[in-house]
């Protein structure tokens, strides 16, 4: 039986522009109240920010069908993007307005299969350091019940 998806999104770069004069924390929150539209990706994964705090974010996405691969459950991508925009984004937190990053490494480890029967799952990203020129982050990302899928860490980059 033939399944479709249907995905619609706003102009990213009106976002992006939204919230240039913004700290990172106030875009963040921002996004969270939905007065400034998420990126493309999150609609096209399905996935939301869902809370935001000085150095710390938390995305939520509900794994689908639409999500497997070809072994029968969620690809490991999305898992790695979950981690991935969890902890740039808490990163970005602690950023003042006017203020980039960019990721320069990430590291994944895929503990546990995702299923859609898993239901919710939550990637909640932490500042470890914030420097001058680079930051690290790490997250974890988990079920409802606690169980873990997934943990990574990062090295960002601060543009000024």
């Amino acid at each position: 039986m033939s399944r479709s998806l249907t995905v619609n999104w706003d102009d990213p770069i009106a976002a992006f522009a939204a919230g240039k004069n913004l700290s990172g924390l106030d875009y963040m929150n921002e996004l969270v109240a939905g007065r400034i539209a998420p990126p493309p990706i999150m609609k096209l994964l399905g996935y939301r920010l869902a809370q935001v705090g000085e150095g710390l974010a938390v995305f939520e996405c509900e794994p689908g069908e639409q999500h497997y691969n070809p072994i029968g459950v969620v690809h490991g991508g999305l898992a790695m993007t979950l981690l991935d925009s969890a902890m740039g984004c808490c990163v970005h937190t602690r950023l003042p307005a006017g203020t980039a990053y960019t990721t320069l490494e990430v590291k994944v480890n895929l503990v546990r299969a995702i299923t859609a029967k898993t239901g919710t799952i939550r990637a909640t990203g932490r500042v470890i350091h914030l420097g001058g020129k680079t930051a690290t982050a790490e997250a974890k990302l988990e079920d409802a019940a606690g169980k873990l899928y997934a943990h990574g860490s990062t090295t960002c980059i601060i543009l000024s």
